[in-house]
């Protein structure tokens, strides 16, 4: 018994210590760069490097451009059995995002999310698949890389998408 009790005691100061408690009150991607960075004020407090919609050049138009959308908005909700390691939705579409979709007559899409890798490959690609824009316009991160924003990144915290 004692053997289990020090065993779980370990294993919780281990994951204690994997997350510093550090609270983002902003994230900012910058698509050109492939980063995404969490601040605190003006505190950068984590840098990852990201991949990206396979078509990342420009603002979102429409459904199935594989492009990332650019501007302010907010990640608003989270999943946690989506069929990426962890995901945390992106608000787009905006009203103008929606308007202007509608106005070329078509749909603007949606789901944006930062998510990790596909569950499919449990992780061990994130070497590879981190050196290419894979996603269908979301913002991908390592598995343990999403970990960290997951806890670092309470809902209805601003994003700055960046060109």
């Amino acid at each position: 018994m004692r053997v289990a009790t020090m065993t779980v005691a370990w294993l919780l100061a281990g994951c204690a210590s994997a997350f510093s408690g550090d609270i983002a009150d902003r994230v900012v991607v910058h698509k050109e760069k492939r980063v995404l960075q969490l601040y605190r004020g003006s505190e950068m407090l984590r840098q990852y490097s990201v991949a990206l919609g396979g078509n990342p050049i420009g603002h979102k138009q429409r459904e199935g451009d594989r492009r990332t959308p650019e501007g302010l908005y907010l990640l608003d909700w989270r999943n946690n059995k989506s069929g990426y390691h962890l995901s945390i939705h992106v608000s787009y579409p905006r009203p103008e995002d929606a308007a202007a979709a509608a106005a070329s007559g078509v749909d603007p899409g949606g789901m944006i999310m930062i998510h990790g890798q596909p569950n499919y490959f449990f992780g061990w690609l994130a070497f590879l698949t981190q050196m290419y824009d894979w996603t269908d316009g979301c913002i991908a991160v390592t598995n343990a890389e999403m970990d960290e924003i997951w806890d670092m990144v309470p809902n209805n915290t601003p994003i700055e998408i960046n060109p």
